[in-house]
């Protein structure tokens, strides 16, 4: 199972909460406290974080190793300071692949997007039927084989529908996820977050399973003027629980609308 860590607020750098933190997402790499099916976290990391003073596409970062093994990404986290970023570290699912084009964010244009969970046989279920279910220039998007990727293939191909509304377009994709899956009947755990590099759009959602863990939180002490999105709290806090089957936005000005799926 993996875990996401997600920001928006004023500028930091991302390494004051991937890495600092008594249950940073680093720690949660190797000793998770809220994992069903895994223990670890070990095939992959990545970052995607957006310019603080100009409108640029999101810059990632990816690596197949595990978290504690980066040299690179401490360094990076450091130098780094944006008002906005999704990080993210991999537990792959039996018989994906450990590659750089399976590792999340998955990006288009100015949105980010990360997943936490599975589509269960997802080779034999959904596979096909996803790809037959988005038109072709979001078919020609994917570059990977990962559930993750193909559900960002479903937001993608309903973001033309909804006219661009994206939390829409999010709403739109989970429901043809729902219907994609009854004939099979198969679990999918989707806790998902989405960002344009001013608004976070975050969902606990599963079918035919309980859900992932997701919290939220608003202006810690040492994180003012800020919303934090995490898998697991990463310190002691008020941190809020989704509920299960919920979506929340948070603007721009960090006004959280949260509503049920």
């Amino acid at each position: 199972m993996c875990r996401l860590l997600a920001y928006l607020g004023s500028p930091i750098q991302p390494d004051k909460l991937i890495y600092e933190p008594e249950h940073s997402l680093y720690i949660q790499s190797y000793r998770p406290r809220e994992t069903v099916t895994t223990s670890v976290n070990a095939d992959g990391l990545g970052i995607g974080w957006y310019h603080s003073q100009k409108e640029t596409e999101p810059f990632i970062y990816k690596n197949i190793l595990p978290i504690w093994s980066d040299i690179n990404l401490p360094q990076l986290s450091r130098y780094i300071e944006s008002e906005c970023f999704l990080a993210y570290i991999r537990s792959a699912s039996p018989g994906q692949a450990s590659s750089l084009s399976n590792c999340q964010p998955f990006s288009d244009r100015n949105f980010l997007f990360t997943h936490n969970g599975f589509i269960d046989d997802f080779r034999t279920t959904l596979y096909q039927e996803i790809r037959n279910h988005v038109r072709n220039t979001v078919y020609q998007k994917i570059e990977g084989t990962t559930d993750s990727e193909h559900i960002f293939a479903l937001f993608l191909n309903e973001l033309v529908a909804v006219d661009g509304d994206w939390e829409q377009a999010l709403q739109a994709a989970l429901n043809t996820l729902f219907k994609l899956t009854k004939p099979y009947g198969v679990q999918v755990l989707a806790n998902i977050v989405i960002s344009d590099g001013h608004q976070l759009i975050a969902s606990r959602y599963a079918i035919n399973s309980a859900p992932p863990s997701l919290y939220w939180l608003k202006d810690a002490p040492h994180f003012p003027n800020s919303v934090i999105i995490a898998s697991e709290p990463l310190f002691p806090g008020n941190w809020n629980s989704f509920p299960e089957s919920s979506m929340i936005r948070v603007e721009k000005n960090l006004k959280i609308n949260m509503h049920q799926i």
